[in-house]
C-alpha cells in the first residue's frame, strides 16, 4: 500500500472575486522509501497540495491517506508521522543550535534527558556536532538548512516533506543537502516528498517525478521516461522536458501523460 495516496484531492479558495480552484483533483500514489519530485510552474497548485498533505490546509474535495492516517479524520496522526521543512525555515536566531534541537524535542514531549540525547544524535548524523553551542544566527545558509532538517527529524518521521530545500544555497551546500537526502532514504528508508524549482536537483535526486499545472497532474514517471516521452531522448535536459510538458516550450513528442 502506498505511504501517500490521494484521490481527487482538491482545494478551492473563496475570494471576493469568486471561487479559485487552486487544486482541481489530484491523484497521487507515493511508495515507502521513494524520493518523489513534485514539480510545477508558479501557480500550478503544488504549494497548496503540499499544505494539504501536511495538514496546514484542509482539502475542500477528495480524500488522502498519509502514513496510514486519513488526512481529514486524523490530522494529528498525520502530523505525528511526518516531518515538514518549510522553504522559509523555522530557526530561532536568538538561541544556540543545541537549545533549538532540545526545544524541538520538548515540543514532541520528550523528557529533558531524552531531548538532549536526541539533539546529540541528530547533530552527529547531520554534521552539526561541532556547531551545537554556536548561536543559530552565526550559521551559514547550508548549516542553517541542515538544522532545519534536523528539527524536522526530531520525532523520527516516516515521511519528510521538503519545500524548496536548497533555495539560496551555494553549489557546495546544495551538493551536501543532496547527499543528506539520499542518506535519509538509503539508511533509514525514509520517504521524501520534494518540491523544487531547480530541475537539475529534481533530476539528480528523484526516483520519480510528478508534474502539476493548473491544479492537476499533467505528467508523471521516472526522469528518464519523461525525457524520452516529452523531449524525444533520455539524453534531453529535464528543463526542456518540463517546458514541453507544461506547454512553455516545443511541442512534446506525445502530449498524453505517462505513468511509469
Amino acid at each position: 500500500m502506498p505511504i501517500i495516496e490521494t484521490a481527487g484531492l482538491a482545494h478551492t479558495f473563496r475570494t471576493r472575486g469568486g471561487p479559485v480552484e487552486a487544486v482541481r483533483g489530484i491523484d497521487l500514489a507515493v511508495e515507502a522509501g521513494e524520493i518523489l519530485g513534485f514539480l510545477g510552474p508558479n501557480g500550478a497548485g503544488k504549494t497548496t497540495t503540499l499544505r494539504m498533505l501536511t495538514t496546514l490546509l484542509p482539502p475542500t474535495g477528495g480524500t488522502a491517506t498519509v502514513a496510514g492516517c486519513d488526512l481529514a479524520a486524523d490530522p494529528v496522526g498525520v502530523r505525528q508521522r511526518i516531518g515538514y521543512v518549510a522553504q522559509s525555515g523555522g530557526v530561532d536566531f536568538s538561541i544556540s543550535v543545541r537549545e533549538e534541537l532540545v526545544t524541538q524535542g520538548r515540543f514532541y514531549r520528550l523528557s529533558k534527558a531524552e531531548a538532549a540525547a536526541r539533539a546529540d544524535e541528530l547533530a552527529r548524523e547531520l554534521d552539526l556536532h561541532a556547531l551545537l553551542d554556536r548561536p543559530c544566527a552565526a550559521l551559514s545558509g547550508g548549516q542553517r538548512r541542515r538544522l532545519d532538517i534536523a528539527m524536522g527529524l526530531t520525532h523520527r518521521p516516516e515521511i519528510l516533506f521538503l519545500d524548496e530545500p536548497t533555495t539560496g544555497l551555494d553549489p557546495g551546500s546544495r551538493a551536501d543537502l543532496w547527499q543528506l537526502v539520499r542518506r535519509l532514504r538509503d539508511t533509514h528508508g525514509m520517504t521524501v516528498f520534494l518540491t523544487t524549482h531547480y530541475l537539475d536537483e529534481a533530476d539528480e535526486l528523484s526516483d520519480r517525478l510528478v508534474v502539476v499545472d493548473k491544479g492537476a497532474v499533467v505528467a508523471e514517471g521516472t526522469p528518464t521516461a519523461l525525457k524520452e516521452r516529452y523531449a524525444g531522448s533520455a539524453a534531453a535536459s529535464l528543463q526542456d522536458t518540463f517546458l514541453a510538458i507544461t506547454g512553455r516550450g516545443p511541442a512534446p513528442v506525445d502530449a498524453a501523460p505517462v505513468a511509469i
